[in-house]
């Protein structure tokens, strides 16, 4: 199995995009203004147990996806996008898959996901899902709130999970 890289914008800063030959692996955000510094594909290869490579043009979809998202549009990345899940397993890959399905302008608390997700009272399993999240914003986590309908956290970032939901909130048409 090969992996390669290549780095799409998002009104974070770029974020690092992996690929498999099954489909994306992973999508970081950047924690720093530079998104190619080291830690952030030492990351990734630690977790996929290989180096991956560069590959300049390789998240040009993405990119245009992102692009239509970040102007407005209801963009579904899953049903676009091949997602390659091999670095998420049991629960949390239940929970990931479960929250793809919330919809655009949506929220969801985590104990709401946690029963869609066929396991009732396993709230936090959904957030640390959330945390854990090798596919920020491709697989919508900053849709799930907390009980009581506050955003919560979004990794160290409530700002951007904030960001994200005001985004959602705006009255578009679907296109």
């Amino acid at each position: 199995m090969t992996f390669r890289y290549d780095f799409a914008p998002t009104p974070f800063g770029d974020a690092l995009a992996v690929f498999s030959d099954e489909g994306i692996v992973r999508f970081d955000l950047s924690e720093s203004e530079d998104p190619s510094v080291p830690w952030l594909l030492e990351g990734a290869a630690r977790q996929l147990r290989a180096v991956p490579e560069p590959d300049p043009g390789a998240a040009d979809e993405l990119a245009h996806l992102l692009a239509a998202y970040f102007e407005g549009e209801p963009v579904r990345f899953d049903e676009h996008l091949r997602l390659d899940w091999r670095v998420v397993e049991g629960f949390p890959r239940v929970a990931l898959q479960t929250i793809c399905r919330i919809e655009w302008g949506e929220t969801l608390s985590y104990g709401e996901v946690a029963v869609l997700a066929g396991h009732p009272g396993a709230a936090r399993a959904v957030g640390t899902a959330c945390r854990l999240t090798p596919f920020s914003i491709i697989v919508p986590v900053h849709r799930v709130v907390r009980s009581d309908g506050s955003v919560g956290q979004y990794g160290a970032h409530p700002d951007r999970k904030r960001f994200l939901l005001d985004l959602e909130s705006t009255d578009r048409s679907i296109r």
